[in-house]
């Protein structure tokens, strides 16, 4: 027998090489109707609304910054989000907040599997509003499928340009709402329009313009199967006890199409209606098994519930389980549940203890900053009367939303001055005010003179910054050298 000639071969027609790649298959994904169907909604309306709106609400800062309540002043260097302010120094915070996205992450896929993918992840979110559109403009699963199989009128024209239109409009939403937690969103919304705006805003608004339109219009299922990564390190944090969407074969099978006046003797509950294909927006089918394509949407649940019902039968046929317990259940064995186990103890207690560091840092974060800079060169001046003077450098971080006094004493040093230079009242002494402005990084330049006297080359000085008002006391030390030095 000649089994090569029985060997499909790709076709060839002479002029171009056969493609190695499969093309993109259509999916037209069905409205389901059910719990997890409302809880997408309800999460999609949430998320949304939050990304939207946040910029628009209003927080007293102070005069001259925007009262923004969440504002990413990159010309200011400042973070801002209610009454937390991070500053370019505090980017350990922000490090912080990463670290506890990414537990609670695992925290959740450990649990409950890919649950971010299918209801908070951003592409999931646009997709599935994306899709919403779609489903008004042009109908439901057939009704789209039998629009793009029809020849090219008038009325296929106008709701296909009318769809991309209301896509645009979203992305170009969603970008410009982007540019507004960058600047105070009034005036950017204002400046925007009058083409005032910065060519940044411009710029990065049309990216992400650009960036929603094509993902989550058009890529949409390619983007989680190709382009995330997460499907391929969830493998990683998910175990034999992490509930995942899953099709009870113990109960499902044996499948097969249900005839009039046919019961369930000696046959599965899946009647092989294809409805969960039908629901998915990844087009897979969850009764294959686990795969990487799946977003744990959970609309296929919906679907398959719906079904049973109509069939008399009891709903969980697909349902969050186990592929442990599945296979228990096959076996005769009575399956068990682990929510609480090492990996989601150790996830749950790592965010309680990084929580509690954040929180302590912010409740003890003080409202200024201090550092010291000695002059190198040169090293020391020795005055006429035998005197010797360092010079310094002083940097003041004001961080409060007011202008405010401090003073600046120095010790460790005997007999020693300090004058700020600058000042529009001048003061020598050991202890000198110093008006610090409101948000303000302020420099001075510091004179230390200490009298003649016998002493080491290099002596450790101690300066000290005091607000008055609140009592906040910063200290500093720098070396001050003498005559002596070597």
């Amino acid at each position: 027998m000649n089994l090569i000639s029985n060997t499909a071969k790709p076709v060839n027609d002479g002029n171009k090489p056969p493609s190695l790649y499969e093309g993109r298959k259509q999916i037209y994904p069905k409205l389901a109707h059910g719990k997890f169907r409302m809880v997408k909604w309800i999460v999609m309306a949430c998320t949304l609304g939050v990304y939207y709106a946040l910029p628009w609400i209003r927080w007293p800062r102070g005069e001259g910054i925007p009262d923004q309540a969440v504002l990413a002043d990159f010309a200011g260097e400042k973070f801002y989000f209610f009454f937390i302010e991070i500053w370019p120094q505090e980017i350990y915070y922000l490090a912080g907040l990463l670290i506890l996205a990414a537990l609670g992450l695992f925290l959740v896929t450990s649990l409950i599997g890919r649950a971010w993918c299918g209801y908070t992840c951003p592409q999931t979110v646009w997709t599935d509003l994306y899709i919403w559109v779609e489903r008004a403009v042009e109908g439901d699963r057939a009704a789209r499928m039998r629009l793009d199989k029809a020849p090219w009128s008038l009325n296929k024209a106008a709701r296909k340009i009318g769809k991309h239109l209301v896509w645009l409009l979203i992305a170009f939403l969603t970008g410009g709402a982007l540019i507004l937690y960058w600047h105070d969103a009034p005036t950017i919304a204002r400046t925007f329009f009058k083409g005032e705006a910065p060519l940044t805003a411009y710029f990065f608004a049309g990216i992400l313009t650009f960036t929603t339109y094509f993902l989550a219009g058009w890529m949409r299922e390619q983007v989680c199967t190709y382009m995330c990564p997460w499907p391929r390190i969830q493998g990683a944090l998910t175990d034999d006890y992490a509930l995942n969407v899953t099709y009870r074969y113990d109960r499902g099978e044996p499948r097969g199409a249900l005839h009039k006046g046919q019961g369930f003797e000696d046959r599965g509950d899946c009647i092989d209606c294809k409805q969960c294909v039908q629901v998915c927006p990844m087009g897979i089918d969850i009764r294959d098994g686990a795969q990487l394509e799946c977003i744990h949407c959970a609309l296929c649940i919906d679907a398959c519930d719906d079904m049973m019902k109509r069939v008399d039968r009891p709903t969980g046929l697909i349902a969050y389980d186990t592929d442990l317990a599945v296979a228990t259940r096959a076996a005769g064995g009575k399956p068990t549940y682990k929510l609480l186990r090492a990996r989601t103890m150790l996830y749950a207690v790592l965010m309680i203890a990084i929580s509690g560091l954040i929180l302590v840092g912010l409740a003890e974060k003080p409202t200024f900053q201090v550092s010291v800079l000695k002059d190198r060169s040169p090293p020391f001046v020795q005055l006429a009367d035998g005197s010797v003077r360092n010079g310094y450098t002083l940097k003041l971080v004001n961080k409060a939303t007011t202008a405010r006094n401090a003073e600046i004493s120095i010790s460790g040093l005997e007999g020693a001055q300090l004058q700020i230079i600058g000042l529009s009242k001048p003061e020598t002494g050991s202890e000198v005010q110093l008006p610090l402005e409101q948000y303000g990084v302020d420099r001075f330049r510091m004179l230390v003179t200490a009298p003649p006297a016998e002493r080491p080359h290099r002596t450790s000085l101690v300066i000290t910054i005091r607000d008055p008002e609140t009592g906040e006391t910063h200290t500093s030390t720098a070396a001050f050298v003498t005559a002596g030095a070597k």
